[in-house]
């Protein structure tokens, strides 16, 4: 029978002879309790801020995106580029050319990213889910050639799809001489009919416009070269995380050689993904820290029930109990409040999630592809959480009884 915890249970409950312990103990047992649900439901909802940042940046991003290693432009039709398109689980192959454009409609303009894409971006692409107006086709009804905007720039420039007016791109030509009579002669233009606006977040939405590749490489007189070559799998090609194999990776890197560079969807939006799991350990830690000060008051606690429990241990003394079983008494008394703590914390915390979930209470402030903040509870965090707070509350009663 383990004696120091059995009597340390028994004090957890008993009801003492001053109420402030009582007190003082419900304020410990309750400063960790929300402790351990604040970490519990801040994590949740860090977890789901990263669902929605990869999802939407998963619809955007290649499972491979091939560039030059220098930065230049190549021709995707070399070897041993063709041969990607018989790589083991490879859909398709599509190349991209970006370059900075000059917009103007009616009588706004501004700059943006043109990209131009071929017909089978549109088949493999995301983007398609996140259309607020028109529909995501770079051919409109007539047959010419269409642009799908991002929000930010199509209310910059006050565009619609619905609107008649066409979208002029401008981009200054590399072999023609500038006039001083007339400079508009040095600069190609393409008139394109909008045919969609696209929103995924701000930075996505003020950037990008999407153009028919011949469109794009007539403006920058590239006849065939490209500046990226996205690689689309099909599903059951990639991993659980939804990333191409690493040794398939590595194997089409070596065939490409130096020349060129081999990047997964994580690798091509590694800032963003090291910077969530930054933010999500730093909010860890400060809530920890303010766990590790509200156990303070198992100081306290301890402290005074120790002084009130003074004729039970000379009891407990007389029939041959040493210092370290009576200590063991009072260090579990405090583990035990710590503990309860934890379990009240955790089985708020995980409430909370599940009615957030389900709910939807807390929504999100403006517009946002969510109306309420995002919850994804996971094992991990919450076994990390549990054990963090126990493992605090379990040396600050050790301390308190050095």
């Amino acid at each position: 029978m383990n004696l120091p915890g059995f009597i340390a249970r028994r004090y957890l409950f008993a009801k003492k002879s001053h109420n402030v312990i009582n007190i003082v103990s419900g304020i410990s047992a309750a400063g960790i309790a929300t402790g351990c649900a604040a970490l519990i439901i801040i994590l949740s909802i860090y977890n789901g801020f990263d669902r929605i940042i990869r999802t939407l940046s998963d619809s955007h991003t290649p499972d491979l995106l091939i560039q030059a290693a220098d930065g230049r432009r190549f021709d995707p039709a070399a070897e041993p580029l063709v041969a990607l398109r018989s790589e083991k689980g490879v859909r398709t192959t599509c190349g991209t050319l970006e370059e900075k454009v000059y917009l103007r409609y009616d009588d706004r303009q501004c700059v943006a990213v043109a990209k131009g894409v071929d017909a089978d971006y549109q088949e493999v692409t995301g983007l398609q889910d996140y259309l607020t107006e028109g529909t995501f086709t770079l051919v409109d009804s007539t047959g010419a050639p269409g642009a799908v905007i991002g929000r930010t720039l199509a209310l910059e420039l006050g565009l619609r799809p619905v609107f008649l007016s066409p979208l002029e791109v401008w981009f200054p030509s590399r072999t023609a001489e500038v006039s001083l009579f007339d400079p508009f002669s040095a600069l190609h233009c393409e008139t394109l009919n909008p045919t969609g606006i696209v929103s995924l977040e701000q930075g996505f939405d003020k950037k990008y416009v999407f153009l028919p590749l011949a469109v794009v490489r007539r403006l920058l007189e590239e006849p065939q070269d490209v500046s990226a070559l996205e690689v689309y799998f099909s599903p059951e090609a990639l991993t659980r995380r939804g990333l191409v194999p690493a040794a398939q990776q590595k194997r089409i890197a070596a065939a490409l050689g130096d020349a060129f560079t081999v990047k997964n969807r994580h690798q091509q939006n590694d800032t963003v993904y090291k910077l969530l799991s930054y933010e999500k350990i730093a909010i860890y830690a400060i809530l920890l820290f303010i766990v590790l000060i509200i156990s303070c008051n198992i100081f306290g606690s301890l402290s005074m029930l120790v002084i009130e429990k003074q004729a039970d241990v000379k009891i407990l003394e007389s029939m041959g109990a040493d210092r370290k079983l009576t200590r063991g008494i009072f260090v579990r008394e405090g583990w035990y409040i710590s503990l309860l703590g934890v379990a009240i914390g955790t089985a708020v915390g995980l409430l909370v999630c599940f009615l957030q979930q389900q709910l939807g209470l807390v929504k999100m402030p403006g517009n946002f592809v969510v109306e309420a903040y995002p919850v994804v509870v996971r094992l991990q965090d919450v076994l990390i959480t549990v054990a963090s707070v126990s493992l605090i509350g379990y040396l600050a009663a050790r301390l308190a009884r050095a």
